[in-house]
C-alpha cells in the first residue's frame, strides 16, 4: 500500500479507537460528529485496507477482534499525544473556546450548578457547555464526559478528583409524620419507622450513623414503602409525611430554614449515604484543558461554604 494511502487512513484509526472506547457505531459517531452510516464506512475502508477483520458485530454489541484490538492499543498513545499537543497549543489563545461536557446528579444540578452556568458562560462566551443531568454513573471515558459532578468517599485510582465543597447527610422528618410517630432518639429506633430510601441496586437496605464525638458506628436495617433514586423526589415523600428519609444537605436546607422538615438524630452523623464531598472528577491525563481548570475553579468559587 502506497504511503499516500496510509496517510489517508490516520482518521480511519483514530474512528476505531472510538469505537472501542463507546462500545457502538452510535455513540462513536455522536462523539465524533459524524453520522453513523459515515463511521461505518470509515471503519468497513479500514477493514479492506488491513486485509482482516477488524469489529465482530452482533445484533446486541460491537467488539473488536483480536486484530482491531491490537491496531488501537499500538497507536492509542500517539493519538493521546495527539490530543494533548492539540489541547496545550489551544490553551495558548488568551479566550477559552471548545465544547465542555460535564454530566451531573439531576437534584445536584437542578438546584447548584445549573444556577452557575450563566455567570460561567458570561465569562468565556466562546466556550460552549453540555450539562447531562442523570442518575447514571457514566463511564467518562465511554461516553466522552470532561468532568462528572458527584458525591463521592473514593475515587478510582484511574481518576482524579477537585474537591468542591464538604457535604452531609441529613436525616429529616415532617412535622406531621413525627406527631404521629414520634422523633427517633437513637438509630436503633428507626426499625420502627417508616424509612424512605435512595434507589439502589444493593438489596436489604440500611442506614449507617457514628456519634458526632466519635465512636462505634451503629447500622441499623430499615423498611418503608417508597424509594426513588432522586433526592428531590424523596424530600417531596417526606414533606408529605409517608417517612423519614435520609437527604443531602443541599436537597434539604430550604425546608429545615423554613420549618417544613425537622432533622432528627442530632448527635449522630450519617456515614455511608451520599459521600462526604462533593467532587469534580476526570479520568487521569497529564494535560488538563485549560477550560476544564476554570470550570472547576468557577464551580469552586460558587459553592464556597458549602450547603450547611
Amino acid at each position: 500500500m502506497k504511503k499516500q494511502q496510509i496517510d489517508a487512513l490516520w482518521t480511519h484509526v483514530h474512528c476505531l479507537g472510538v469505537l472501542a472506547d463507546t462500545g457502538s457505531y452510535t455513540a462513536a459517531a455522536s462523539r465524533l460528529g459524524v453520522s453513523k452510516a459515515a463511521m461505518s464506512q470509515r471503519i468497513g475502508e479500514l477493514e479492506a485496507a488491513a486485509g482482516v477483520p477488524l469489529v465482530r458485530r452482533t445484533t446486541r454489541s460491537v467488539r473488536l477482534t483480536e486484530a482491531g484490538q491490537s491496531l488501537v492499543e499500538s497507536t492509542r498513545g500517539a493519538f493521546e499525544q495527539i490530543e494533548r499537543s492539540f489541547a496545550g497549543v489551544r490553551d495558548l489563545a488568551d479566550t477559552p473556546r471548545g465544547l465542555l461536557r460535564v454530566t451531573v446528579a439531576v437534584a445536584l444540578g437542578r438546584q447548584h450548578i445549573a444556577p452557575l452556568i450563566p455567570g460561567f458562560l458570561r465569562a468565556y462566551p466562546e466556550l460552549r457547555l453540555e450539562l447531562d443531568l442523570s442518575e447514571r454513573l457514566s463511564s467518562l471515558v465511554q461516553d466522552g464526559f470532561d468532568l462528572a459532578i458527584r458525591h463521592v468517599a473514593t475515587v478510582p485510582e484511574t481518576h482524579v478528583a477537585w474537591t468542591l465543597c464538604e457535604t452531609r447527610s441529613i436525616l429529616v422528618g415532617s412535622r406531621d409524620y413525627l406527631a404521629r410517630r414520634g422523633c427517633p432518639a437513637h438509630p436503633a429506633e428507626l426499625a420502627g419507622h417508616d424509612c424512605l430510601t435512595y434507589l439502589r441496586a444493593e438489596g436489604t437496605p440500611s442506614w449507617g450513623f457514628e456519634p458526632e464525638g466519635g465512636g462505634a458506628r451503629v447500622s441499623v436495617g430499615i423498611r418503608g414503602g417508597f424509594s426513588a433514586n432522586n433526592s428531590e423526589v424523596l424530600r417531596e415523600a417526606v414533606l408529605g409525611g409517608l417517612g423519614l428519609a435520609l437527604l443531602p444537605d443541599f436537597s434539604a436546607r430550604r425546608e429545615i430554614a423554613t420549618g417544613r422538615l425537622v432533622p432528627l438524630l442530632s448527635g449522630w452523623r450519617a456515614v455511608s449515604a451520599y459521600g462526604d464531598r462533593l467532587c469534580a472528577i476526570r479520568p487521569y491525563s497529564a494535560h488538563v484543558p485549560k477550560a476544564v481548570q476554570l470550570f472547576v475553579a468557577h464551580l469552586r468559587d460558587g459553592l464556597r461554604g458549602g450547603f450547611g
